[in-house]
């Protein structure tokens, strides 16, 4: 049988007399001959100094690097940048960051492909950093491995564990009165202890898991937090794991199939993760060529009890699902019940059954639940459609969510309008506040609204407002929220007839999002509708408006699916 060329792509610009002038430059820059005589890997990562997200993501590199030179290889690092959700929240700088997944994907593509890796090793931490990273893969379809950098430890505030959510609902708290300056400025001190991610089951964690279920990252790598020394032996090992698939020749195409991607949206909503999720497997899928519908993550969370007990709906962060028997134990549990495709392949080639089989589960921890006693029956993902949302919408559910809400509409075209009305305590108990023009085109970046629902958890209005909007809500947003609201306002979708007053039903078990409107009456309503000038008419945020296409096909840019031609 002929042997894999581990050098398939690297040997077209490295080889030859007409190569020489490449040798030359990497001779210059301290490689050997026989460096470049190796099998060349890409190592990308997202070090950036605006979050603590991303900031070990150096250091990390260079365990990749250590592993991938013993196992023979010649690791390149390359550098791509990254948007920090929570540091922009609230603030016209949060339309960037779902444009970043983009363009990070992008910027992975480019280098891998412009200088030919043979494999390539990514290293993730900040939201979109994943599903960019997943995307550049599966369009670069070499051998690799996605690690991510690790969670944040919580902070502790008086004497109890406290997360960036605690501080977004501080906000809240203190305009209500209901919490001290002092305390205030005590627990914002508190909350972020040092490099990582997110602590709760947000879209960081969120994806991190699911990415190991989805067979791009090695089981088990997600769970030591980010300043745990075993980080250092986990991207060792994805170094010399990535040399292993090199001689395979295992590729993402190997890996991701439409059952691949059930396991993974089945691990979100056995852990009641974030609604992003929904946009971002959406976007890999449609980049890795796989046949996934809005309407599939309904049904796979239909079937999906919730067994883990994380934030923001639940006790516990992701330390401490590390120290319960992390991935592996959720995976083990699933997999028992039936809940898995066990057959489908991880990310070092093994089967994922075999990857969970030596789960080890701490005793007496109660973080992850058995599946025959659930924290709730079905899955954290509802995919709710009707007048309202012809396309769809997400609806995370999660604890002690509300099945049913009907409310008058207060109607917002930005989310300023929206976070004005909160502060001023111009929000009312049963209201539904709408805020449209934020979507992926009409934003343009779908921004998250994690200040806005958060305003409202300290207000106390949390368990008696719903929201809706085209744009998303944060992984650490709870309550009864609707976001992805497809087709956009600036689709001409029925969101951008609203007006305020107008009575909006979600049923969550009849899976509708409604507005007590006849379709003749929306049509009246819409026949005047004139788009809003765009909010940017230059550079990247207009590149990314003509060209990126409806929420409910994971707002990717591909001209093919963009509405907007």
């Amino acid at each position: 049988m002929q042997s894999t060329d581990t050098r398939h792509n690297s040997r077209t610009i490295l080889e030859g007399r007409d190569r020489a002038a490449a040798r030359s430059y990497l001779l210059g820059m301290g490689f050997s001959r026989e460096d470049l005589s190796k099998p060349i890997v890409g190592v990308a990562h997202s070090w950036i100094e605006t979050m603590p997200c991303n900031f070990n993501h150096r250091y990390l590199a260079e365990k990749v690097k250590d592993g991938i030179r013993e196992a023979g290889g010649t690791p390149m690092e390359l550098n791509t940048i990254s948007i920090s959700d929570g540091i922009t929240m609230g603030t016209q700088g949060m339309k960037t960051s779902l444009v970043s997944r983009e363009v990070i994907a992008d910027s992975i593509e480019l280098v891998g492909r412009g200088h030919m890796f043979d494999a390539i090793v990514t290293l993730v931490g900040c939201d979109k950093t994943m599903p960019a990273a997943a995307m550049a893969h599966a369009r670069l379809d070499i051998p690799g491995a996605i690690v991510y950098s690790g969670s944040i430890m919580p902070g502790r505030f008086q004497n109890r564990d406290v997360t960036i959510q605690d501080v977004f609902e501080g906000a809240g708290a203190n305009a209500a009165g209901k919490m001290s300056d002092e305390d205030f400025q005590e627990l914002e001190a508190s909350a972020c202890p040092g490099a990582g991610a997110c602590g709760g089951q947000f879209t960081a964690n969120t994806m991190a898991i699911a990415l190991q279920f989805l067979g791009l990252s090695p089981m088990g790598s997600a769970d030591p937090p980010a300043l745990d020394g075993r980080k250092d032996e986990v991207c060792a090992d994805a170094g010399k794991l990535v040399m292993k698939l090199l001689e395979r020749d295992l590729k993402p195409s190997d890996i991701l199939t439409k059952r691949a991607f059930e396991n993974a949206i089945a691990s979100v909503a056995a852990t009641g993760g974030s609604t992003n999720a929904v946009l971002h497997f959406l976007a890999i899928a449609r980049e890795a060529g796989i046949p996934l519908d809005i309407d599939d993550f309904d049904r796979v969370s239909s079937r999906t009890p919730i067994i883990a007990d994380l934030k923001p709906g639940g006790r516990f962060v992701a330390a401490d699902m590390d120290k319960a028997g992390g991935s592996k134990l959720l995976g083990k549990k699933l997999l028992d019940a039936n809940l898995l495709e066990g057959g489908e392949l991880a990310a070092n080639g093994n089967t994922l059954a075999e990857e969970v089989e030596d789960a080890e589960e701490a005793p007496g921890q109660e973080v992850i639940v058995p599946v025959e006693s659930p924290l709730r029956a079905t899955g954290g993902l509802v995919i709710l459609k009707g007048n309202l949302a012809p396309e769809g919408c997400v609806i995370k559910v999660a604890g002690h969510t509300r099945a049913d809400h009907t409310g008058p509409a207060r109607v917002f075209d930005s989310e300023e309008e929206a976070m004005e009305a909160v502060q001023a305590a111009g929000i009312s108990a049963g209201d539904v506040v709408v805020v449209r023009y934020e979507g992926p085109r009409g934003g343009p970046g779908m921004r998250e609204m994690l200040g806005v629902t958060a305003a409202l958890v300290g207000q106390g209005l949390g368990d008696t407002v719903a929201l809706l909007t085209d744009g998303r809500f944060s992984g650490a947003t709870r309550g009864l929220m609707a976001g992805h609201v497809a087709p956009e306002a600036s689709h001409r979708g029925s969101i951008a007839a609203l007006r305020d007053g107008d009575e909006v039903s979600f049923d969550i078990e009849a899976r509708t999002l409604s507005v007590a409107l006849s379709d003749e009456e929306i049509e009246s309503r819409l026949a005047s509708w004139v788009e809003p000038e765009p909010r940017f008419k230059t550079g990247v945020m207009a590149k990314y408006a003509a060209l990126v296409s409806s929420a409910s096909e994971g707002a990717v840019t591909n001209p093919e699916l963009s509405p907007n031609g």
